[in-house]
C-alpha cells in the first residue's frame, strides 16, 4: 500500500511538473495534427515482429535449460506478452516475475522449477545485451550526441560488457548448491545459473543471440517509422539514438513507463537535429504509445486468456519467495497459489 501511495505521489508530481515546466503544449498538439497514420501502422507492425522474434529467443533459452516437459512456443509467447504488460504499467520490473508465473502455471510441479524459469529470464536478458551493446557502439560512432549522453552510453557499454563476462563465467562454473540448502544470496545466484546453461551450447546461444538481433532490428526500424509518422526525416542513426535513450530512461522504472522522463530524454538530443523540443516531446509520447499499444494490448489479451486479473498481476510473488517454498516442499508436493491454479 505504501509503495502504491509513493508511486501515485511521484506520478502526480511528474504531471504537475510537466504542465508547469514542460514543452509548449500548443506546439505538441500541432505535432499530433500532422501525424501520418500509415507510418504509425508500419511502426506497430514492426513492433509486433520484434515481440515475436524476442519471444522466440526466450523459447530457445528455455528449450536448452529445461528438461522435458517444456512449454510450447504458444505458452512462451503468452507469458512474454504478459511480462510486457507488467513492465509497461507497473514499477519494479514486475513483468519478469509475471513471465515466470504464467509459464509455471502450465508445467507439472517439480523441484527447482521457478529457479530454472527465473534463470532463463536472466539469460534472455543477458542475450539482450549483445545487440544493445552493438547498437550503443553504432550510435557512439555515427551520431553527434551531447556530452552527458555520451558519458551515460559509455557507462552502459562498460556495465553491459562486464555483465556478459560475469554470465559466461557463471555458466561455466561447475556445480551448484541445492536450493533448499542455500542462503538467499546463493539462491539468487543459483537461479541465474540455471538458465545460463544455454551458454554452454554454442549453437543454441548463437541462435538466441541472432533472434535478439532480429528483434532489436525490427524495433529500430519501428522507431524510424514512428519518426516518419511525425514528419521527422532523419537518418537511421538518429532512430538508433532514440532507441538507446528510451531504454536508458526506462532501466529503472521509477513510475509506470517513466512518462515525462522518457520524453525529455528523447526530445533533448533531437534538438541537435533541428527538431523542435515540443515536436520531439510529442514524438516521444507517440512512440511510447505505439510501443504500449503492442505490449499492453497483447498483454491484456493473454492475461485474460490465462484467467488472471490485473490485481493478481500486481500481487505476484517474488522468485526468491517461490524458491523458498520449493525448497521447503520438495519435489513431490503440488504448488499452490497463482502457480498451481492454471490449466495443465
Amino acid at each position: 500500500m505504501l509503495r502504491l501511495a509513493l508511486v501515485g505521489i511521484a506520478t502526480a508530481a511528474v504531471v504537475v511538473l510537466l504542465w508547469w515546466r514542460g514543452p509548449a503544449w500548443s506546439e505538441v498538439s500541432k505535432a499530433f495534427a500532422i501525424v501520418s497514420w500509415r507510418w504509425v501502422l508500419v511502426a506497430i507492425a514492426l513492433n509486433l515482429a520484434s515481440v515475436a522474434a524476442r519471444s522466440l529467443a526466450w523459447s530457445t533459452v528455455i528449450a536448452q535449460a529445461m528438461a522435458p516437459p517444456r512449454p510450447s512456443y504458444r505458452l512462451v509467447f503468452s507469458a512474454f506478452c504478459v511480462g510486457l504488460l507488467g513492465n509497461a504499467v507497473l514499477p519494479g520490473r514486475i513483468g519478469e516475475v509475471a513471465r515466470v508465473v504464467v509459464l509455471a502455471r502450465h508445467l507439472p510441479p517439480r523441484r527447482g522449477l521457478w529457479a530454472t524459469l527465473v534463470g532463463t529470464v536472466f539469460a534472455h536478458r543477458v542475450f539482450d545485451l549483445v545487440p544493445v551493446l552493438a547498437l550503443v557502439i553504432y550510435v557512439l560512432v555515427a551520431v553527434e550526441i551531447p556530452a552527458w549522453a555520451r558519458t551515460s552510453l559509455t557507462v552502459v557499454v562498460a556495465v553491459g560488457a562486464a555483465l556478459i563476462v560475469i554470465a559466461l563465467v557463471s555458466a561455466r562454473r561447475p556445480g551448484r548448491s541445492p536450493l533448499g540448502e542455500a542462503g538467499p544470496t546463493r539462491r539468487l545466484l543459483t537461479m541465474a545459473r540455471e538458465g545460463l546453461g544455454v551458454m554452454r551450447s554454442p549453437l543454441a546461444a548463437a541462435k538466441a543471440i541472432a533472434l535478439q538481433f532480429v528483434g532489436w532490428s525490427f524495433q529500430l526500424f519501428a522507431v524510424w517509422a514512428a519518426m516518419f509518422a511525425f514528419q521527422i526525416h532523419e537518418p537511421l542513426a538518429a532512430a538508433g539514438l532514440v532507441l538507446v535513450l528510451m531504454n536508458v530512461a526506462t532501466v529503472f522504472p521509477l513510475w509506470p513507463g517513466n512518462v515525462g522522463l522518457l520524453q525529455a530524454a528523447v526530445a533533448l538530443p533531437l534538438v541537435r537535429y533541428g527538431v523542435g523540443y515540443a515536436r520531439g516531446f510529442a514524438f516521444a509520447i507517440g512512440l511510447q504509445a505505439i510501443e504500449a499499444s503492442v505490449g499492453v494490448g497483447l498483454g491484456l489479451f493473454f492475461l485474460a486468456r490465462e484467467g488472471l486479473s490485473f490485481a493478481m498481476l500486481r500481487r505476484m510473488e517474488s522468485p526468491a519467495e517461490e524458491a523458498d517454498d520449493e525448497g521447503a516442499r520438495g519435489a513431490g508436493e503440488p504448488e499452490r497459489g497463482l502457480v498451481g491454479s492454471g490449466r495443465r
